[in-house]
């Protein structure tokens, strides 16, 4: 490896690093910004039947 590529490598990872926290905030961002098309009860509501059905077919047979 080159003296050149051992200063960028440090450059690369960091600005990686970056673009990485960037995207995360970006997310969080419109996540808290609203604008579900489902409310988060009835995927809960679904979760919780999905659950219940799968432990049924365990128990009930």
């Amino acid at each position: 490896m080159s003296d050149q590529q051992k200063r960028d490598r440090p450059d690369f990872i960091s600005s990686r690093v970056q673009r990485r926290r960037a995207k995360i905030a970006a997310e969080i961002q419109r996540n808290r910004q609203g604008g579900h098309k489902i409310p988060t009860w009835v995927l809960a509501a679904i979760l919780v039947i999905v659950v219940v059905g799968w432990i049924a077919l365990i128990v009930l047979p």
